[in-house]
């Protein structure tokens, strides 16, 4: 592994990175983090989770000059939770350089954001639709911008936005450094590279270091009816500490929310048409353990740091295979072990194939839990408890107590007694989940085809609950920009 000393890092920097806990480069940082300093754009392709924001904020913190509060470093997210968790990040490695980034999304007020851009951060961090409605108003002056990032570009694609980010990118004086990071390099992506970059270095994080380790990887062949009480009678068997469900549509996330709330879980649910006040709230609630379960589209979880998820159910399998890896990695992280369990549609097991296929991993058949395995599973974790208050020998007050009970009542009584009064049993409210179409294997394949033309498939709001550009008519301009929201 390489130091961060060993790759021309000023001492700000290895000072922020060490109170950040970092001593060891990731691949993709050792690799990129020179190119950069000597001013090379680069391509930079690898997953998220290997370290992509040090790889190129590094760089950036070195080069922008902090006496100038002017907007000199720009990069382009595609959602609003990966733009702030971004420029978070680089407020923590530019800490000690006095260097400040800043992140513009929609669902702000552009007010506030109009009044902290005139404030001078040197950094800003950005969601396409909302970048281009500063530029339009000319609330942002890019003029002095000596780096442009693209952060996770193959997702800005899937989202619609190719077409803003070419043109944010010609807005920007030529005399730049580009970075670009995707996870895939379809050709839209190739296309910027080719066009709108300078030579540029690519560097790739080979697919072992890309795949998340320490994750054991179930499905479980299910008709699209029986998955609700399927995931129920799971959470109720692993009794996880913090699980992520993923469902493909902001409807069905809303419903499996308030379907597991009805029942008794702690659950909430995040996708794209919440208020970021709600998101951020939601967030919290998980991080800080006062929710068991996040019930989330793919969008809305992409590039979530979240530690300490124990499980990721896929309620719904998703559409392409990079999405499933994007979707696993969120459990088993810093070394820890994590389950992913699928729960697949009979159609849907030649979709399954092609995921195992593509990324080199065989996912462990399970049979569907029954009810009584789930009450089984609930009594064990009451009896686990009443092990564990046992070993603690911390008893001695409750003695007289038990021994009057014995009295009156035979021991298989009273213990029977006890654990049902400890056992969080189930609600049976009834639940309805509306049903969607099962995924094919000829429409995962078309993935490429169906991203190349945007107007067709991402009208309005794509299926993952993130914004598209559905405000383009055919000629490609825009019918009401203002209300878009990146």
């Amino acid at each position: 592994m390489t130091n961060f000393n060993e790759l021309g890092v000023s001492n700000q920097i290895l000072k922020a990175l060490n109170k950040m806990g970092f001593e060891e480069a990731t691949p993709i940082q050792a690799q990129t983090i020179p190119l950069a300093l000597e001013g090379h754009d680069v391509i930079g392709q690898a997953q998220t989770g290997t370290g992509k924001t040090a790889a190129f904020g590094i760089p950036t913190i070195e080069k922008v000059d902090a006496k100038l509060r002017k907007v000199q470093a720009l990069a382009i997210a595609p959602t609003r939770e990966l733009a702030i968790q971004v420029a978070e990040e680089l407020n923590r490695l530019g800490k000690f350089k006095n260097i400040r980034a800043l992140a513009i999304f929609g669902g702000q007020h552009m007010d506030r954001q109009i009044r902290a851009l005139k404030d001078g951060p040197q950094i800003v961090v950005a969601t396409p639709g909302r970048l281009m409605d500063h530029m339009r108003r000319r609330t942002i002056n890019i003029s002095n911008v000596q780096i442009a990032i693209l952060d996770e570009a193959d997702e800005m694609l899937n989202m619609g936005f190719i077409d803003d980010i070419r043109e944010i990118l010609k807005g920007i004086p030529e005399e730049r450094q580009t970075l670009l990071f995707s996870a895939t390099m379809p050709k839209e992506i190739r296309d910027i590279a080719t066009h709108l970059m300078r030579e540029p270095k690519e560097v790739k994080v080979k697919a072992k270091e890309m795949t998340v380790e320490n994750i054991d990887q179930y499905f479980i062949e299910i008709p699209e009816k029986h998955k609700f009480e399927t995931l129920n009678n799971h959470l109720d068997i692993n009794s996880p500490d913090l699980a992520i469900v993923f469902g493909r549509t902001k409807k069905r996330v809303d419903e499996i929310t308030e379907g597991l709330q009805a029942r008794g879980y702690r659950a909430e649910g995040i996708h794209g048409d919440l208020t970021q006040g709600k998101r951020m709230s939601v967030l919290n609630k998980f991080k800080s353990g006062r929710v068991d379960v996040l019930v989330a589209t793919d969008v809305a979880a992409r590039g979530l740091d979240i530690s300490g998820v124990t499980h990721v159910y896929n309620f719904d399998i998703p559409q392409d295979p990079e999405s499933y890896v994007h979707r696993i990695g969120r459990t088993g992280r810093a070394g820890r072990t994590g389950e992913a369990i699928s729960f697949i549609t009979p159609r849907e097991m030649a979709q399954l194939h092609l995921i195992e296929k593509i990324t080199k991993s065989k996912m462990k058949r399970l049979m569907p839990p029954t009810y009584k395995d789930a009450q089984r599973g609930k009594q064990q974790v009451t009896i686990d408890k009443l092990v564990k208050t046992i070993e603690k020998q911390d008893l001695k007050d409750y003695h007289e107590a038990a021994n009057q009970l014995l009295q009156d009542h035979d021991s298989i009584t009273v213990i029977s007694a006890a654990l049902k009064m400890l056992t969080k049993e189930r609600r049976d409210t009834p639940v309805s989940i509306s049903s969607v179409a099962p995924i094919s294997v000829k429409k995962a394949q078309g993935g490429d085809k169906r991203r190349s033309n945007n107007k067709r498939y991402y009208g309005g709001r794509n299926q993952q609950g993130g914004r598209s550009q559905g405000g383009r008519n055919r000629k490609g301009k825009f019918q009401n920009s203002r209300n878009r929201k990146g």
